[in-house]
Formats: C-alpha cells, structure tokens, sequence
C-alpha cells in the first residue's frame, strides 16, 4: 500500500515535505510543471505563463524554489519597494554550482562584487547618482554618430550577398563596439568578450550541466582577469573618455562611494549589460517586425513611427523576461502572503502583456500610445540605466535596415535561445532578400537621409499615421471640414466624443489639435473642421491653404481628456463657434442612448456656423440656435440660473464663453461644468516671475532641483526619468503624473476642478509647486 506524500490530501500533485516555502502548499498543476528552462519559456514567456497571469498571478514553483509573479501591478508595487523586495539577489547564480568549478573561479581570484543591479541601499543610491551622469540624453547624444557609422559599416559588408545572420554578422558585434566605446574600453578580442558574455549569463541566470559548469567558469573567470587588467590600465590615465575613466574621476571625488571593488565589478558587469540586452533586443524586434509584415511595410514607408515601434517591440517581445528578488519582511504580494526570507521570480515580460495594463496586449501595434510604460527596463531606482542607449541603438538599426532592404524578409529556420530565466534573443537571425531591389541602386541619395533620433522619454510625437483626405469641403464661412481615411481602406481607431487628434501641418514643424466631429460608429474615417482663425498661429492658415481631396496628412491619435459621461441623467451641450466640433459628437451620442437633453449652438450668423443644417436634422426641437446677427443671444444666467446635481454641462468655444459660463455656474455642483480649451496660456513660462522649486522622485530614490527657468518636464529629462509628451502646452495631457505629496500650481486646461481639488495628478509640461514648495512625485 502507498502513503500518500503530504498535502495529496488537500490535492497537491508534489511531496509537501520537500517545499522550503512556508505556506508553498497546496501547489497547483501548472505551478508545480513550470520550468523556465524548458523550450516553452524559452520561447515565448509571456505566451508560458498565460495561465499564471489569468487564474494563479504569484504561485510557488517547486521547481525552482521561487515564488513567481506575473501581473502588471503586482511587478510594479515590487519594483516600487526596493527595500521589502531587495534586489541582492538578481546576479545570484540561479543553479549553484558544484565544487570543482567553484574551486576554477576562486583560482581566478574571482570575487564579483555588488553592482548598481543588485545592491541594497543605503549603498546603492549614492553610487547611482555618482555614476548617473553620462547616461543622460544630452551626454549620450554624443555617441549616435558612432552608432551610425558602425551600422552603415556592417550593412555595407553584407547588403549585396542577398542573405545575413543578423545576429552574428551585426547585431552582436555593433552593441558590443558601442559598448566598449562607452565605457572607455579598447575595441579588443571582441569575439572573446562575446563568449566571455555568454558564459556570465549561463553561470549567473542559466543551468548549466555539471559537466559544462568548469569550462563556464573558466570563461568567467578569465573575463575578470580581463575586466581587471583593463581597468588597471586605465587608472594609468583616468582623463579619457568613458563610463569607467569618470568612474575613476569619481572616485577620487568620493573614494567612499567609488571603491576599487566596485569599480573592477561593475568593469565585468558593465561589459556585458551595455551589450547583451542591446544585441538581444534588436533581435528580437526585427524578427518581431519581420514577422508581422504590415508594420514592417509601414515603418519603412513613415520612418518617424520607429521610436514608438521600439517601445512596442520592448514590450511584446523585450530582452528581459524577468528579473529576481529577495523578501526581506513578511510582506503580501497580490493577496499572497510571503514570509521573510522568500525568493522571487517577477516575470516582467508576462506582466508586458497584461491586459489589465495594455489594452488587447498580444496585438503587437507599433502606435500603442502607452507602449513606453513596458517593465522591460525595470522601473524605478533599479531601472536600467542605459535605456536610452539601448533605445538609441535599436532606431538606429531599424532606420538602416527599413531604407536600405525593405524587402528584406525572414528566412526558414528555427529560433534557438540560451537556455536561461531572465535574458532572451535568438542565437541567430536568417533573413534574405534580393539584392537586384535594393533601393541604393536605383537612388543612391537615399543613403544620405537621416531620420532624427529620440533620445530620452518616448514622446506622442512619434505616433503618427498617415492618412488620405477623402473630401475637404466647406462647412461654414472659413470653416473647412475634412473626412480622413487610412490610405489602404482598413478601419482606423475607434474613438469616443470628445477626442481629438493632431495634425501635423506638413514641413512647417507645426502641429495642432483638432477635434473629431463625425460620427463615432464610423470605422471607415475620423472628420474635423478647421477654422480659418485670423489670429492662426500657422495651423490654421496651412490647413485652409494647402489641403485638398487626396492629399496625405499625418495624424496622431486619438485622444481624448474631453469625456462625455455616458451614464449621465441629463445634459446641457453649449457650442460657441468652431466649439461645435466636439460637442456635436457628444450631442449624437446622447441621442443614440436616449439620454435627456439640450443643445446650444452659438455665432455670429447661421453662415459661419459649422455643420448647421445637418446637426438641425439629427436634433430638430433640441437644438437652440442662437446667431448674434439675428439678435438670439443666449442667455445662460437665465439658462444656467437653477444648479441642478442630476445635469452636467457640457462646453466647447471662445475663452470669452467659457467664463461666462463658469461664473454662471459658480453654484452648481463641483464640475458639472466640463469644458475642452482652444488654447493654453497658462503654461506660458516666465523666469522672472517664476520661483524654484524641489521634486522628490520617491520610486527613483532622486530629489531634483527645478530652477524658475525650467518646467519640471525639462528637469525629468535631464535626470534621465521617462514621461512621455506632446503638446507641451498644458492642453493635451500626455505628460501627466502622479502626485503623492505638496500643492501643485496648476497651470493645464485638462484637468477638471475636482481632479485640482484632489491634488493627485499634474502635467509636468507646464504646473509647478506653489510656492516654491516641494512635490513628492510617483516616478
């Protein structure tokens, strides 16, 4: 007879007597199979733990001896508390090894020592900021003409052979040179670093046999003597160039911080991080890209779309699948209790497909316009330092390859990866083409295009899409109404009333927000009326000029900080002018729900209103049209004059209107007036008049200093800190944060008065602290 194992009885499939977890019992099924070393995570992570993140989101591996998390939020929270969750453990070796090669690596002298990825404070930020400063965008622009030239030079070695290895013929050796470059490191033996790279990630994150564990670690090994030697050399002249020559700079500035040990680790460490996770990300986002051929097509048809594109291949498919941590106190992590002394896996890869954070997050969109927000990087005081570099190189990479072989697709073949928990790329990348359609053969001048590269936080900017202006007629005096259509006939976004989209107003450098007007159950379009404004800053003007039927715009978007809430009682729409735009698409929707309520559209004459005899069909008695010229002033006081909490007003026209009709309603419950801006003055940024004020970035572990001559946007990107933006001007509500302490000066035109009153949120293009003050930031 048997004897059931402990815990069978309360139906887990493994000898309970075995776990070291205190509360690992009962495992289930899947978490008890999970293996990251097998081809299923190896191949697709997120795809591996689908299940995790959908029933089981932190299970106990038995396998392994962590505990696995695999959702979005829970990540993040971790990433957040680097003191309960200590990252002493993310350069641990996940497969001890046994005595023999323990016995090469000490024969090395090896003693790897705490870096930036794995120290705990109160070391660790100190160091950070000692060392932060040449990985900043503005210090790291001075490295993308190498970048550049590196990558034309390896191109033009294979570009006529019609067939390449990615991987081997560029994709390892360019990041590798780069590397090198930057850190101050003569470009020497660089296959030998390449597999000295390899064998540190095998014995740090991989399992490796017991009979390949000596020769791995005589490879470590040898590469610390290596990374010493070199770093020996360079104390002999510390002036130089390089990460490592202002680390030794550094060092005699704060010896206590910089140490010798320190600096021989982070030589190694360096080496490989600067490297490796490049080369593998680039890998994985041309095959990404290759392997979905409609965004490949339009990224060599619209350059521009490339930086965002990189941030979506980070996300769907990125070259960290996860990182490790140690508990430190007995903590909870999404509902489960976690003792002191727990190891964990954080799965940042499945959490990159999380549909509670990324909407339908298996579709790789190269326009997901919260792509940037991917944990590839990590998050907060851990994050990866050299992002933007990283960054850098990818849109480098995918600018050459996308002009110069288009036509370049995947060859047959089967990916093979280094079997490891936490650092993914194909071992090789086959891709062919026909060297007869090369561009450069036909048009060699197209080797001289440069598209601009986005150093630093992902911008909105980089969204755009082009579309073909199906009809561009009048709809009023000086109002021109334009239906736009994707170029290939495909649906274009789904939008909700209230959005807007950006227009780019062809090679002026001008861009302008416009609101949607059509209808919202039209796949097939967007539609915006412009209004020809005689005080036009240029947009305007340019559209009325310029634009005609079956001309090609770039758009971005759509957004929308001008929501209509569906689940209202009654509503007031008030229009003044070109106002009409995004209140007719509130008003048609309300209408489709059968929702209470009252339209008022206000001009100068019937002849300059916008769309009247159409909205006079759709609304008939409901629609109050008041023109000046016929003496049908509104009279909101009147109008306005009884608060009613069960009505919300919404409001779209001159700023004259607008405060009108927020003295009017000066009684009526917080926010029942909600109103969409033309314009923003508020932003508007005068350094005499201005005062300085101190942000803390609580999950960077940074306090910043923002003089009154620079908006807080401005000094996030010069700490290296990722926010996206676009208008910058207080109106569009891409660059929003979190506030978690101090009084914000509000200076946007997005936020409604009780989101003011809370105090939670701020657009960092244009508010600041009141006062002087400080703010404590969630960054």
């Amino acid at each position: 007879m048997t004897t059931p194992s402990p815990g069978a009885a309360r139906g887990c499939p493994i000898d309970h007597s075995m776990l070291t977890a205190p509360n690992g019992c009962p495992v289930s099924h899947n978490a008890a199979q999970f293996d990251p070393f097998g081809d299923g995570y190896q191949q697709d992570p997120p795809e591996y733990v689908r299940w995790s993140r959908e029933q089981e989101p932190v299970f106990y591996s038995p396998q392994l001896g962590y505990w696995v998390v695999t959702r979005y939020d829970d990540i993040k929270a971790i990433f957040r508390d680097n003191l309960t969750f200590s990252p002493s453990i993310a350069l641990e070796k996940i497969t001890p090894t046994g005595d023999e090669a323990n016995a090469v690596l000490a024969s090395y002298g090896y003693a790897m020592n705490r870096t930036l990825v794995n120290e705990d404070e109160p070391a660790h930020m100190p160091r950070r900021r000692a060392l932060m400063a040449p990985f900043t965008p503005a210090e790291l622009a001075h490295h993308e003409p190498l970048v550049r030239r590196l990558t034309r030079e390896y191109v033009d070695r294979f570009i006529d052979d019609g067939r390449a290895d990615l991987v081997d013929q560029m994709l390892w050796e360019v990041p590798l040179t780069v590397a090198l470059h930057f850190l101050g490191v003569p470009e020497e033996d660089m296959d030998l670093l390449r597999q000295y790279s390899i064998a540190h990630t095998v014995n740090t994150w991989g399992r490796p046999k017991p009979e390949e564990q000596v020769a791995v670690a005589h490879a470590v090994g040898n590469f610390w003597q290596l990374a010493g030697r070199i770093l020996d050399k360079m104390r002999e002249d510390p002036s130089g160039p390089g990460w490592m020559q202002y680390g030794l700079r550094k060092q005699k500035e704060l010896p206590e911080v910089v140490t010798d040990s320190y600096l021989h680790s982070m030589m190694m460490a360096g080496i490989v991080a600067a490297h490796e996770t490049t080369a593998n990300a680039s890998a994985n986002a041309i095959k990404l890209l290759l392997q979905h051929p409609d965004a490949w097509r339009e990224l060599c048809e619209d350059p521009a779309l490339i930086p965002n594109a990189v941030e979506e291949c980070l996300r769907h498919n990125g070259s960290v699948a996860a990182w490790r941590r140690l508990v430190t106190r007995d903590a909870e992590v999404g509902g489960i209790r976690l003792p002191a002394g727990s190891k964990l896996l954080i799965v940042t890869s499945s959490a990159n497909h999380d549909e509670r954070h990324f909407a339908d997050a298996d579709l790789f969109d190269i326009r997901r316009d919260n792509a940037s927000e991917q944990l590839t990087f990590g998050y907060g005081s851990h994050q990866c330092m050299g992002k933007n570099l990283a960054r850098m190189e990818m849109q480098v990479f995918l600018e050459e390859l996308t002009r110069r072989l288009p036509h370049m697709r995947l060859a047959e073949q089967t990916f093979t990866y280094v079997p490891n928990t936490s650092f993914r790329g194909p071992e090789h990348l086959l891709v062919e083409w026909d060297p007869a359609q090369n561009p450069e053969r036909r048009d060699p001048a197209l080797l001289a295009v440069r598209q601009p590269v986005r150093i630093g936080e992902p911008s909105a900017h980089t969204i755009a899409r082009t579309v073909v202006v199906e009809r561009a007629t009048p709809a009023a005096d000086g109002v021109l109404r334009l239906r736009l259509a994707a170029p290939d006939g495909k649906p274009l976004p789904r939008w909700a009333p209230g959005s807007h989209i950006d227009v780019e107003c062809g090679d002026t450098g001008l861009s302008r927000q416009y609101s949607l007007c059509g209808d919202p159950d039209d796949a097939a379009a967007l539609e915006i009326a412009v209004l020809r404004d005689p005080a036009s800053r240029g947009g305007s003007a340019w559209v009325h000029d310029h634009v005609r039927a079956g001309d090609r715009l770039r758009i971005r978007g759509p957004r929308n900080h001008f929501r209509f809430d569906e689940q209202c009682r009654r509503a007031i729409f008030i229009a003044g002018g070109i106002g009409i735009t995004p209140v007719s698409a509130m008003a048609r929707r309300a209408r489709a729900l059968g929702i209470d309520y009252t339209f008022h559209y206000c001009g100068r004459s019937r002849q300059a209103m916008a769309m009247l005899d159409e909205l006079q069909a759709l609304h008939g008695a409901r629609l109050h049209v008041h023109a000046s010229n016929e003496g049908r002033r509104a009279n909101f006081g009147k109008l306005l004059g009884q608060p009613d909490a069960d009505t919300q007003i919404y409001a779209c026209g001159p700023q004259r209107l607008l405060d009108a009709l927020a003295e009017c309603c000066m009684a009526w419950p917080a926010d029942a007036l909600r109103v969409e801006h033309f314009v923003s003055r508020l932003g508007s940024l005068d350094a005499s008049k201005e005062q300085a004020f101190t942000v803390e970035l609580k999950d960077s572990g940074l306090v910043l200093e923002v003089p009154a001559g620079q908006t807080l946007l401005g000094a996030l990107r010069g700490a290296n800190i990722d926010v996206q933006s676009d208008c910058e001007e207080g109106l569009c509500g891409s660059c929003e944060v979190r506030v978690l302490a101090g009084q914000v000066d509000h200076r946007d035109v997005v936020l409604t008065r009780a989101e003011r009153d809370a105090n939670h949120r701020m657009m960092a293009c244009c508010s600041r602290a009141c006062g002087g003050g400080r703010l404590v930031l969630e960054l």
